[in-house]
């Protein structure tokens, strides 16, 4: 917990003991629910802090004013929550929305919201192909995140349908992605999206290498994206 504190401290954030609280009950939940369903590979608590919970919160390496401004933020693919619950406790200014495909993690998503009594944020049980078709969340967003491990061609057919014009899709990637962030460029431009920045950096205190990539929604995406349920994975643009 110190070294958490630590770390935040790093990217000048500052957290209470009641945000502490509310992680240590996150934790409590993941671990207990893991024993069930498949939430995350990582169980030592320390590991889930600086992993999960600290990555998570990396946005602000590339949207400053999180703490600012209620943006409006859709997380993909979200899993155990991450990075939109982790957002949701160090930032509670921000409007979150929790997509997964799987009903078992929406069902313990609900419960962390329920019992870490969080507000403005939902879970929705969905696949990205459907939803993004759905005019009450296509192009709603301020940010989409996702820390899914598709390949940016694909991740970027399925999240960018949901920002707005000027917003921003944020995908979390492993420190060595170059290869994929180049390869991707030709779909980003179909689905209008233009890569503005890559931030690569080490998670403090470890040797653990991520990149968090600035995609700006330059246009409105063509209808026709994203393409049926399987498309987007078997036939990347």
């Amino acid at each position: 917990m110190e070294q958490f504190i630590k770390d935040l401290k790093e990217w000048n954030i500052e957290i209470s003991s009641e945000q502490l609280s509310l992680f240590e009950k996150y934790t409590d939940l993941l671990l207990e629910w893991n024993e069930k369903i498949n939430l995350t590979a990582i169980t030592d608590r320390d590991e889930i802090f600086k992993k999960h919970y600290l990555d998570s919160v990396s946005l602000i390496k590339v949207i400053e004013d999180l703490n600012e401004k209620d943006y409006s933020i859709l997380d993909l693919g979200t899993g155990a929550g991450f990075p939109g619950i982790p957002l949701k406790i160090i930032f509670p200014n921000l409007q979150i929305t929790l997509v997964d495909s799987l009903n078992k993690r929406v069902d313990f998503l609900n419960l962390v919201i329920t019992e870490l009594g969080l507000e403005n944020i939902k879970a929705i049980h969905s696949r990205a192909e459907d939803l993004a078709h759905d005019i009450e969340y296509r192009e709603q967003y301020d940010i989409v995140v996702s820390r899914a491990v598709a390949n940016l061609s694909v991740l970027s057919e399925y999240c960018i349908p949901f920002v707005k014009p000027d917003g921003f899709f944020v995908p979390y990637k492993s420190g060595n992605s170059k290869v994929e962030i180049t390869a991707s460029k030709n779909a980003v431009g179909m689905l209008g999206g233009k890569i503005i920045s890559v931030n690569d950096f080490i998670l403090p205190d470890s040797d653990y290498s991520r990149s968090n990539i600035l995609i700006k929604k330059i246009k409105s995406t063509e209808d026709r994206f994203p393409r049926k349920a399987g498309t987007p994975s078997k036939k990347p643009l």
